[in-house]
């Protein structure tokens, strides 16, 4: 509510070229775009606090807005402490009104086709420690199919770094056991081959020894990975 009350009070105090534009922007959205209201009022009051800002930098309508005007507001909102995602956001509102009023000549250039928006900030995975890592690949302990099977999942993902799904997708003869090696096929359908270690292949002579053998069924193929039904091992179940 306090919001809504702030932009009304902003739209009020613009300059009349820049209320009628807020006005007709905010009908183009409703009727011409089929935006619901709640997304209209959202558009609204991000344009209206461009235009607050730009009218105090001396613009009287919007065709006095340009690049050095977007980037400021932009700017002061980043002073307040809002979020990239909210400058992105208000960011793409701009260049959605400025796209509009270029077309319907209120100005004559777009300067919101250069306005560039902040990147989102994104960060960076946790990773497991060494002795994580080792408690891990060492949880699936004993000797029953599915615990060889499940303990050669993790180290082959452990090891190589590949997707469950590419693992889940591995076949028999994808396994280069001389070379210690697997025949990946990753998006796009293309092919790379990556390498594995000892406590993998440790795991993968117990799975193919005495965990698939035990597993298999007609409808089992050449899959590498296998359920408990004979299928081949889904990525759901993987994880």
């Amino acid at each position: 509510m306090g919001r809504r009350v702030g932009t009304e009070a902003a739209h009020g105090a613009l300059p009349e070229p820049m209320r009628a534009a807020v006005d007709a922007f905010a009908r183009h959205l409703a009727s011409e775009r089929g935006r619901s209201a709640h997304t209209v009022r959202a558009y609204v009051a991000d344009i209206v606090s461009l235009l607050d800002h730009a009218a105090r930098m001396g613009c009287a309508e919007p065709g006095d807005l340009d690049l050095t005007v977007l980037r400021s507001w932009l700017a002061r909102l980043r002073t307040t402490g809002a979020a990239r995602t909210t400058l992105a956001r208000r960011a793409a509102a701009a260049r959605s009104f400025t796209a509009w009023a270029h077309r319907d000549g209120l100005t004559e250039r777009d300067p919101g086709a250069r306005l560039a928006s902040p990147k989102a900030h994104r960060e960076l995975p946790t990773v497991l420690r060494d002795d994580q890592a080792a408690t891990l690949v060492t949880t699936p302990a004993g000797n029953e199919p599915v615990e060889l099977r499940d303990r050669l999942v993790l180290e082959l993902l452990y090891a190589t770094g590949i997707r469950v799904s590419e693992l889940c997708g591995l076949d028999v003869p994808d396994v280069d056991r001389g070379r210690r090696v697997v025949r990946v096929l990753g998006k796009g359908a293309k092919e790379r081959s990556v390498p594995y270690g000892r406590p993998a292949e440790n795991a993968l002579d117990g799975w193919l020894r005495h965990g698939r053998p035990l597993l298999a069924t007609p409808r089992s193929g050449a899959a590498l990975l296998l359920g408990t039904r004979g299928g081949r091992l889904q990525p759901t179940t993987a994880r």
